[in-house]
């Protein structure tokens, strides 16, 4: 009866043993099968987005990221659809990926390549200082990122000598309406716009005109001591620029013409030994 006891235990711990095995078995066979899935699904990706297919290729990098999303390829796939979408100029739905790859993957090694393309993303949808400010402020904004939290990342220089090209848009813009409020003899809205280029994009090529409208609108309006104030300014910093010289041209009504004289005078003398030095070839 021990005996009988004994064998059919040992039967049954022979049995539990195997079946475990079996089962470790199967769960390792279907890990690998897993991460199996996900490499080809990303390679077909890959072949889609090198033959032009933006569309497929995300479609299969959004799987291969959801079929394994504890994998560490799973960032890789998500930023990979975003690459895709904007490839092809499908920014709104690359915006939406990368914005989604942000609250997903708070902590990923890539987060300057993403902040970076969200801000191309939005670049490159700027038609002119006339249109719509949105997508230039959302750009400004993400290449500041750019540079505030990624300084010596590779894609820190592109941001700052954008940041430079968007300067130049915004205060295109002001100078566009400031130009259309002086027009229309609306001088209080017209300073404000110039001397909002003054204050926050100095460094643009704007600078000069804003520095001279100013000077113009306030000798317009009989604010002689104000126009002075701004045309100092203008001949500190731009003496030698055809802003400075229009600007001067306001308080003394002879500058033209004594200039039309010197150019003329200068013409002359110039054909003289134009003239002579052909004489001394013949």
């Amino acid at each position: 009866m021990l005996k009988l006891k004994f064998f059919v235990f040992f039967f049954i711990f022979v049995l539990f043993v195997s079946c475990s095995k079996e089962k470790i078995k199967k769960s390792t066979i279907k890990e690998k099968s897993l991460e199996l899935q996900v490499q080809e699904t990303y390679k077909e990706g890959m072949e889609a987005l090198d033959s032009g297919d933006v569309l497929y290729a995300a479609k299969k990098f959004n799987e291969a990221e959801i079929l394994f999303p504890q994998a560490n390829s799973a960032p890789q796939s998500a930023l990979m659809a975003a690459y895709s979408y904007y490839s092809q100029d499908y920014y709104g739905d690359a915006i939406a990926e990368l914005q989604r790859f942000l609250k997903v993957y708070p902590t990923s090694k890539d987060l300057g390549y993403v902040y970076y393309l969200l801000a191309i993303c939005y670049y490159e949808q700027i038609v002119d200082e006339k249109k719509d400010l949105q997508s230039i402020i959302n750009a400004k904004k993400n290449f500041n990122i750019v540079l505030k939290n990624y300084p010596n990342t590779e894609y820190a220089s592109d941001a700052e000598f954008k940041i430079d090209l968007i300067n130049d848009i915004l205060a295109a813009k002001e100078m566009y309406l400031g130009r259309y409020y002086f027009d229309k003899k609306k001088w209080i809205p017209a300073i404000s716009r110039f001397r909002e280029i003054i204050d926050k994009y100095d460094t643009t090529i704007y600078a000069e005109e804003a520095l001279h409208r100013l000077v113009e609108v306030h000798y317009t309006i009989g604010l002689i001591d104000e126009a002075e104030k701004y045309a100092q300014l203008l001949g500190y910093n731009y003496q030698s620029s055809k802003w400075y010289e229009n600007s001067y041209s306001l308080f003394d009504k002879n500058y033209e013409k004594r200039k039309k004289k010197r150019l003329k005078t200068f013409k002359k003398k110039s054909g003289g030994l134009i003239k002579k030095f052909k004489t001394l070839l013949e």
